[in-house]
């Protein structure tokens, strides 16, 4: 049966094609939304650039006839602006009284409710009005087009029991066949199943069930940054192939996340010269209260916002031993920076660009939405590798959750490509304390 959607102002902004994304049923929106719309558009960040996409997409659709009586789209449905009738308005409960955007949504929601055949539903990633629509005896529901299961969300590993025979054949021809289905670059651990010591590192093919072993990992590390478990020796391996374009990396604090994609990224730039810059980026999303406008010119203002990357800089450059003496700590990313082989820089300015032959490392991930995720990743020019790393449980930004950020959202979209490969890493290595805080607090 065909249903009535009544969209909340927050989706289209969440999404600026949310009105295409109901298949042949109908999408009403509000009129307060064309207002709220109008508030948001001269925001600069992506919430307002959405606003605006969404003000084009409907003056396009005006043309094509009158909203407020419906216009047929593409996939079947329809359309159309509804007018807030005040009676029903003021017929809310006395705790909703007044003009407030979310109770004319409501009372749009109701009416339609009242008036429709079919089954009506309030479409909302606010948690509060979804709340109200319920008391009110309203169908609400969470947009969920772009959500994936956090909760069974792909590792990138698996491990699978087979016969001494076949862990030889992996060493000895440089490949084996399983029958079980693997997933494309996708991490595998081979158990002897008579002897379950006795395991393998291997790394999956184009093809399924084919596996590589993986290659021994350099005794000094990479960029003097050694794996310390399975699943970082898993992700470096990702990390060093130049033939996978993007690589994700998902884990809890303290797992090593930032610290070996930029340890990767400095030995593909300064020493392999594989690519001609690092490049390194990360939203400008505070944790708690912000401080407001920063002094300084732009250098000074993005210390803050940026220190997190210094610090992994200084743990690869840090104390040299010489004649016995530490030497002094040294900012060897500032040097790189001269050098111009890295650059590092918030997301902000990243829209338009085009990023030819360079190693991108986008940090903190996990607070862009899906559609700035799609910006970024467009942003890629030939040869370049984008790496985006971040913690589904670390979320700072409020207009999205574990299930419906950009960088869950890129893990379950490209699983089953062989240009892309991801690794969650669970073992955290910053210090004891901080891996005992992650785990009971």
């Amino acid at each position: 049966m065909k249903k009535a959607f009544v969209l909340d102002t927050n989706v289209l902004l969440h999404d600026p094609n949310a009105i295409f994304r109901f298949e042949d049923n109908d999408v009403v929106l509000p009129i307060t939304i064309i207002e709220e719309l109008d508030r948001f558009k001269k925001q600069p960040q992506e919430t307002g650039r959405n606003a605006r996409q969404v003000s084009r997409t409907l003056d396009d659709l005006r043309a094509q006839g009158q909203l407020t009586k419906g216009i047929e789209l593409p996939k079947g449905g329809t359309i159309r602006v509804a007018l807030c009738d005040r009676i029903t308005l003021n017929e809310l409960p006395p705790e909703l009284e007044g003009d407030q955007a979310d109770n004319a949504i409501l009372a749009v929601a109701l009416e339609l409710k009242n008036q429709c055949q079919c089954p009506v539903a309030l479409v909302s990633k606010d948690t509060n009005l979804r709340i109200k629509a319920d008391v009110l005896g309203l169908a609400a529901e969470d947009y969920s087009t772009d959500k994936v299961d956090f909760e069974g969300l792909y590792t990138g590993m698996t491990s699978v029991m087979v016969g001494s025979d076949t862990i030889s054949q992996l060493f000895q021809s440089g490949q084996t066949t399983l029958a079980e289905k693997t997933w494309p670059n996708q991490a595998v651990t081979l158990v002897d199943s008579l002897k379950p010591s006795h395991t393998a590192l291997a790394l999956a093919g184009d093809h399924t069930g084919e596996v590589m072993p993986l290659p021994k990992f350099p005794h000094n590390g990479i960029s003097r940054i050694r794996a310390r478990n399975r699943e970082q020796k898993f992700a470096f391996e990702l990390l060093m192939r130049d033939d996978i374009a993007l690589v994700t990396l998902v884990g809890k604090a303290g797992t090593g996340k930032t610290l070996i994609a930029i340890a990767a990224g400095l030995h593909k730039v300064a020493d392999e010269k594989n690519y001609s810059r690092l490049l390194i980026a990360r939203p400008v999303v505070p944790m708690g209260r912000d401080l407001g406008y920063l002094p300084g010119d732009i250098d000074e203002k993005l210390t803050p916002w940026m220190q997190p990357l210094y610090d992994n800089f200084d743990l690869i450059f840090g104390t040299q031993e010489a004649a016995g003496q530490p030497q002094h700590w040294r900012r060897g990313h500032e040097e790189l920076m001269d050098q111009g082989l890295l650059q590092i820089e918030p997301l902000t300015y990243i829209r338009g660009r085009t990023i030819p032959k360079q190693f991108l490392i986008v940090d903190e991930a996990q607070n862009l939405t899906p559609h700035e995720v799609k910006t970024i990743l467009t942003r890629a020019g030939e040869d370049t590798k984008v790496v985006l790393t971040g913690d589904p449980e670390q979320i700072d930004n409020p207009y999205v959750d574990a299930a419906s950020n950009g960088l869950t959202y890129v893990v379950e979209r490209f699983k089953s490509e062989s240009i892309a490969g991801h690794i969650t890493l669970y073992q955290g290595e910053r210090s004891d304390l901080a891996e005992r805080a992650a785990a009971l607090l």
